[in-house]
């Protein structure tokens, strides 16, 4: 694959994306930006959900388990379409009820400002590093594959990824994403298609289904070890609660889903999402069998996160399956960081700046508006930048992004103990129960291995929500 195909791939890329953004974009306001106009149709914000919900991350990630882990990463899948359940038939008839731009709105009504305050404070958190991180390792990607050879240093290649997202996200917002998340949903597809259909052809599989179910890495369901991270219910239940924290609870994710023209819209959006979303796990855990079988059959050393991408682009397998590979990385990676940018960009406006409660005109709020996209976009700048010049080890950048994920913890347990119960908290000592939950979490976990050999896994997210909820219960109001 030479420099020039990259080149010309990544301009033709961006040159649809931003058509796509003048189309979108044209007499686009604040409303316009933030929840598009309550116009966007239900199956394309359920396809373009796809994309956002599989990020660069796991576009490279998902196959590279399949070697260690068989095919558990489905139990977690399963237990996505209970979290999903949830969020279509209480949390988005909640939302809609309340006609929410932001959704942690919900936690002032219910608890008071200092709740509200830090529930947007921890999604801007965690949405900041996540995001950085996965736009980290595809710009390292292209760094070396491309940049390199044309002497580009890292921070150019970073302030150009980030600005190609600005140019495309800064004037229709959300109402762009949810047009050009399709569009990059639909190429990071093809891209798995385009490997499956070349390695099965190399391999000369005439049955896919039948070569995964005969296959040991096939297998699927652990009930053997309870101790285990894999185990089942650990792993489904864990699941479920991630879909619901990491979707339902996410003003990235539900941003999309309140652009519907209707609940009865943003239901049926999220209905169909589920069932495409289960079905593009289960290909991307098949891709792994064939990906590590085909590895073993050629000799090709390559474990993890390194088995895709080596694969895919050592030449073997064509041109084309190389150049596929890459725009489905690209797609994967940007439909999640577009998204996050829009979302950040509207829960700093409308949580913490409260500009829909600012006495200002229309184009004033606009302004604020833009600056904050702006500086949003170069906290990520920044953020990836810190990531590859001060802390380099990338062990540690991830386990710095599995940090992050302990954030959803607290919305959790705030969301749950709303909820679920009519009690009222002392809202000055919500700040506090949500910084302490995840500590204590950390430290159970931690111990509960070192000690007892058991691995919560995934399973630290209901520990910390759980922690979040009794703490809530412990500091309620006296009636």
């Amino acid at each position: 694959m030479q420099p020039l195909h990259i080149i010309l791939l990544i301009v033709g890329y961006f040159s649809v994306l931003i058509f796509i953004s003048y189309i979108t974009g044209k007499s686009a306001d604040n409303k316009t930006f933030f929840k598009a106009n309550n116009s966007s149709p239900w199956y394309l914000v359920a396809f373009g959900m796809i994309g956002a919900s599989l990020s660069g991350v796991t576009f490279i990630s998902v196959p590279g388990w399949v070697e260690a882990q068989n095919m558990s990463y489905f139990q977690m899948v399963l237990g996505y379409v209970v979290g999903y359940t949830v969020i279509g038939l209480v949390l988005l008839p909640l939302y809609y009820k309340l006609n929410l731009t932001s959704i942690y709105t919900y936690l002032e009504d219910r608890f008071g400002k200092y709740a509200y305050k830090t529930g947007a404070s921890f999604f801007l958190l965690s949405r900041t590093i996540g995001a950085a991180f996965r736009l980290f390792l595809v710009a390292n990607v292209l760094q070396v594959i491309l940049f390199d050879a044309y002497g580009i240093p890292f921070w150019v290649t970073v302030s150009i990824t980030i600005l190609l997202i600005w140019l495309y996200t800064f004037k229709g917002g959300i109402k762009t994403i949810v047009w050009t998340d399709t569009l990059q949903t639909l190429f990071m597809l093809i891209a798995v298609g385009v490997c499956i259909y070349t390695i099965s052809s190399e391999m000369e599989i005439n049955n896919l289904f039948t070569y995964i179910s005969d296959n040991k890495l096939s297998k699927t369901f652990f009930f053997e070890d309870i101790n285990a991270g894999n185990y089942f219910w650990k792993q489904f239940l864990s699941g479920a609660l991630i879909a619901v924290v990491m979707t339902g609870l996410d003003q990235d994710m539900m941003q999309k889903n309140l652009t519907c023209r209707n609940l009865k819209d943003a239901q049926k959006n999220m209905f169909w999402f589920t069932i495409v979303l289960v079905i593009v796990n289960f290909f991307f855990l098949a891709l792994g069998v064939l990906l590590t079988d085909y590895a073993q059959t050629n000799g090709i050393n390559a474990n993890k996160d390194e088995l895709f991408p080596i694969i895919a682009t050592s030449g073997k397998l064509g041109l084309a399956t190389a150049l596929f590979f890459l725009l489905g990385l690209i797609a994967a990676a940007y439909s999640s960081a577009d998204s996050a940018l829009t979302s950040l960009t509207t829960s700093y406006s409308i949580d913490i700046l409260e500009l829909d409660k600012k006495d200002k005109t229309s184009d004033e709020k606009e302004t604020i508006r833009k600056k904050v996209h702006v500086l949003f976009s170069i906290v990520l700048i920044i953020t990836i930048l810190i990531f590859k010049y001060f802390i380099a080890d990338e062990s540690v950048i991830a386990n710095i992004f599995k940090a992050a994920g302990y954030t959803y913890g607290p919305l959790l347990g705030l969301y749950s103990f709303g909820l679920f119960t009519k009690l009222k908290v002392k809202d000055k000592m919500v700040p506090v129960i949500c910084l302490t939950a995840p500590i204590l979490t950390f430290i159970i976990s931690h111990y509960s291995l070192y000690f007892f050999n058991f691995d919560f896994g995934f399973f630290v997210l209901a520990l910390n929500g759980f922690l979040t909820f009794l703490g809530l219960s412990l500091f309620k109001k006296s009636t």
